[in-house]
């Protein structure tokens, strides 16, 4: 039977990020319930709070387990990654989905999020953004660690936010990265790690290096984007890896993206001497 309740549901996929909004909805009094995906969430991590595997084809049952834990509120998180929908694990209710999702998958990654976020708001159940079930993870704006970007930064910053405005209206990705005006890497299906270690691997003529620093990793939203989900997010890892890449800093979108433990990742910044810096959508124009 079904608890009514104020607990907020976590559909949790790989990363930190579902952790992350786990631990602050607690700190902040909520009770929470994490419905872990199998084989993309993280066992260890998940085991620390209230929680549930599934499939990604167990609609019903995840149906049925955020209900019975009474939550009012749900949220997806964390890395999930396109199914091989032939080869998906389904009760009755994921295979009475599966054509709409299949069709909407059809159309690009925001049409598919916003198919399934659909069938849990027609349950009752209120989806809100990783942002709202987690405010202290939202960037802020201006420069957040000891070092910021120098007027030669902005032209990179401008031109990065340009080209992943470009990706995002044709639901492509998030990020990409510039240096001195030249577009190194830009972002797909492999995400933000994969494409910083590219950049790592091109010849130093083309990009700075830990010794002499050049260019900025840019994340931003897309254009019209379902902004309940995915969300750019940055992380200790994302600093490291900009970092090896012989980088200048990471230029986020002020208010519309996640830093996951935010004094962890400014320090990783400060320690590499590069910046994180959180632009406003008013100052560097995409159009």
């Amino acid at each position: 039977m079904a608890v009514s309740g104020n607990t907020l549901g976590i559909i949790a996929g790989g990363g930190d990020l579902p952790i992350a909004i786990a631990k602050s909805a607690q700190q902040c009094g909520r009770p929470i319930f994490v419905l872990a995906l199998e084989g993309m969430a993280s066992t260890t991590a998940v085991s620390a709070f209230p929680h549930a595997f599934v499939s990604l084809g167990e609609l019903g049952k995840a149906i049925r387990l955020l209900k019975e834990a009474g939550c009012s509120e749900i949220t997806l998180a964390g890395k999930v990654s396109r199914p091989e929908f032939s080869r998906l694990k389904l009760d009755a209710r994921g295979a009475l989905a599966l054509p709409r999702v299949m069709a909407a998958a059809a159309k690009g990654d925001d049409a598919l999020m916003r198919s399934v976020l659909a069938i849990f708001e027609k349950e009752g159940m209120q989806v809100v953004g990783s942002a709202d079930a987690a405010l202290g993870l939202l960037a802020p704006k201006g420069a957040l660690g000891k070092y910021a970007p120098a007027e030669d930064d902005d032209g990179d910053i401008l031109h990065g936010i340009r080209v992943v405005a470009t990706l995002g209206a044709l639901d492509i990705g998030q990020g990409a990265v510039v240096c001195q005006g030249l577009v190194l890497a830009v972002e797909a299906a492999e995400g933000t790690d994969a494409m910083l270690t590219r950049v790592a691997g091109l010849p130093g003529a083309l990009r700075g290096t830990p010794e002499h620093r050049r260019g900025v990793l840019v994340k931003a939203t897309k254009p019209h984007q379902e902004r309940r989900v995915d969300l750019p997010v940055v992380g200790v890892r994302t600093m490291e890896l900009a970092s090896a890449a012989g980088l200048r800093g990471v230029a986020i979108e002020g208010g519309a993206a996640l830093i996951v433990d935010l004094p962890r990742v400014v320090e990783a910044a400060d320690r590499s001497g590069i910046f994180l810096f959180g632009f406003s959508p008013e100052d560097y124009p995409r159009g």
